[in-house]
Order: structure tokens, then C-alpha cells, then sequence
């Protein structure tokens, strides 16, 4: 007797793990570079909970806005908030799911994280090509501590469509005039000098590789690839570090609410201690759901990251978002997503 009841037993058992296997979901999303560190650390950490998985491409802002419009993804990312207009045309939900910093990358050897000091318009000048050595006097002229060399300066860019160049060149524009008149903004411009790589890795991979290279990225791909950074002086006229804090300083007067799709830009923002080149990363949906069960999936995801992925986010330097906009994104979602039969998901 005892034999053909383990042998059942184990048979229940078995399909018990079939039947777990088979209600665990996945779900797709692409875009934005920037945020790709954080949305893979709690892709991890969500499917050790919850059985569940979110397979999130990192194809740049531009990417994800198209993959997003042509419904070939169940979300898209992007750090250049969507305008309004093209959120109505075509009908979607954006969201910020978290706040990070880009941050201006050399490779000067013996010069080491943070060490090198430049100003917004000093900066503009190098990615215009108009200073083009590292001993060029206005960048000593900051750096009266340091040896810099008689070396031409390398400009690498973002080749892609990418938020991260929309936030950088955004802020260029507000520190310089010549660059805002001459180049302007967004997440494709025609770039005055320099060379080109594809998302935040390619350029942090080029940084590395090249002497007297200078770009920027993501605060994450500078300390994972261990990159040197520059500090920044901000609109108050104080030289920061990036960090966590000076990230939360600059996203303290966010007023979210008051911008169509809670689109808020947060570059050259006030504060004694403020990162000028700090932003969100923002998250597009349709908001009728033609797949409900994957839109609640990604609801799920995000859900769960706001409560259970501050920690996560911390570790990696970017800043979760405060739980007043955690709220305001919760009552976004029960009012607009909807199925087709204009059932509420949430």
C-alpha cells in the first residue's frame, strides 16, 4: 500500500510544480538605457519572490517609444518625457518609476573620480569643440591643484536615440546659449565634434578604452565600469559630487502633478547641494490594455518595486521615488487602465 501512495503522492507533487511553472508570467518592456541597472536588479530580485519575469531590452529612449506606440512590448521606458500631445495621440499612461544622475566621464590618467572640477559652460565649450586641450586655460583655471596634459580632448556621444543625451543636452542648453542656439536639445542632435556610441554601456566601454576621452552616463555605468567622474558646479555656484543626496536634492521641488504626464525635467534645478544633471526615468503604457493580464503584470512589477525596491535602488545610487508620487502614480493607474471593456485593472 505504502508504494503506490508515495508513487501518488509524488505524481501530485509534480504536478503541482507543472501547474506553478505554467502560472508564472512574464512580461516585456524596452527602452531607456539609464534606468537599465536598477529595472535588472529588480527583474532579479521579482522573480525570487514571485516566480515572475519582466525581460527588459535596453534599446534607448527613442526605441522604447516607438516599440511602445507599435504595441510590440508591454512597456516602454524612456528619460525623455513623452509631450502631451503624443501621449493623447496615442493614448498613453506615462509614470516616473525612479531617479538617477548623469554624470560628465574622463579618462585622464592620474586623474582620478571627481578630482576634476568643471563648470556648465566650460563643459558646453568642450562638446561645442571649441576647447579642444586639457590644459586649455579655462579648464585649468578651475583646476589649479591638477597637471593637466597638453593632450587633445576626445568627445564621445551617444550615437542612439537616448534620453540620457535629451537630459544632457537639455541641460547644455540652460547653461550655455551658443549650444542652445547652435545644437539644442533632444534625444538625437547634430553633435559639433567627437564620435559616437550606442547606449550608456558602449559609451562607458569607450570611455575606458580611450585616453582623454570624455562623455557622459548614468552614475551606475561610471561605478560599475570604474570611470572617473567630474564635479559639477551647479546653478547655486557650488562644485558637487554626484550621490544619492545631491540626486535628491536636485528632485526636492519636483511638482509632478503640475506637468502634463508627470514629465517633470530636473536639470540645472536650485539647491545648495543639487546635481545639475539629475532626471527621472519615466514609463509608458497604453491605457487600454489589449493584453489586461500582461498590463496587470507590469502594474504588479512596478508595484512591487516601489515598496520593495528602495533598497535596491539605493545600493545602485539612484533615489526611489518619495511615497507622496508613489501614491499620485496608483491613482493614475486606477483611473486610466483600463481593458477594452473599460474594466479597471487595478
Amino acid at each position: 500500500m505504502k508504494k503506490p501512495l508515495l508513487k501518488t503522492a509524488l505524481i501530485l507533487g509534480f504536478s503541482l510544480g507543472l501547474f506553478n511553472v505554467a502560472q508564472a508570467q512574464t512580461v516585456t518592456g524596452a527602452g531607456a538605457s539609464f534606468p537599465y541597472p536598477i529595472y535588472a536588479k529588480w527583474a532579479s530580485l521579482y522573480e525570487k519572490e514571485t516566480g515572475n519575469r519582466v525581460n527588459y531590452q535596453s534599446i534607448g529612449s527613442g526605441g522604447g517609444q516607438r516599440q511602445i506606440i507599435a504595441k510590440t512590448i508591454d512597456f516602454g521606458a524612456s528619460d525623455d518625457p513623452m509631450k502631451a500631445s503624443l501621449l493623447n495621440e496615442h493614448q498613453l499612461l506615462q509614470f516616473p518609476a525612479i531617479i538617477g544622475g548623469t554624470v560628465p566621464v574622463i579618462n585622464i590618467p592620474d586623474v582620478s573620480a571627481g578630482k576634476l572640477k568643471l563648470s556648465g559652460q566650460v563643459l558646453a565649450d568642450i562638446f561645442l569643440g571649441k576647447i579642444k586641450k586639457w590644459n586649455d586655460p579655462a579648464i585649468q583655471t578651475l583646476n589649479a591643484d591638477l597637471t593637466l596634459p597638453a593632450k587633445d580632448i576626445i568627445v564621445i556621444y551617444r550615437s542612439d536615440g537616448s534620453g540620457t543625451t535629451f537630459g544632457w543636452t537639455n541641460y547644455l542648453s540652460k547653461v550655455s546659449t551658443e549650444w542652445k542656439e547652435k545644437v539644442g536639445e533632444g534625444k538625437s542632435v547634430k553633435w559639433p565634434t567627437g564620435q559616437g556610441g550606442k547606449g550608456n554601456e558602449g559609451v562607458a566601454a569607450y570611455v575606458g578604452q580611450i585616453k582623454y576621452a570624455i562623455s557622459y552616463v548614468e552614475y551606475a555605468y561610471a561605478k560599475q565600469n570604474h570611470l572617473a567622474w567630474v564635479s559639477l558646479q551647479n546653478k547655486d555656484g557650488n562644485f558637487v559630487q554626484p550621490s544619492k543626496e545631491s540626486f535628491t536634492s536636485a528632485a526636492a521641488n519636483a511638482k509632478w502633478n503640475d506637468v502634463d504626464g508627470m514629465g517633470v525635467v530636473l536639470t540645472n534645478e536650485s539647491g545648495e547641494n543639487s546635481w545639475p544633471v539629475t532626471a527621472a526615468s519615466f514609463i509608458l503604457l497604453h491605457k487600454t490594455a489589449d493584453k489586461p493580464e500582461a498590463t496587470k503584470g507590469v502594474l504588479d512589477f512596478f508595484d512591487w518595486a516601489f515598496q520593495q525596491g528602495k533598497q535596491a535602488a539605493s545600493e545602485l545610487d539612484y533615489v526611489p521615488l518619495p511615497d507622496d508620487v508613489v501614491k499620485q502614480i496608483k491613482a493614475k493607474w486606477q483611473s486610466e487602465i483600463k481593458d477594452v471593456n473599460g474594466k479597471a485593472l487595478r
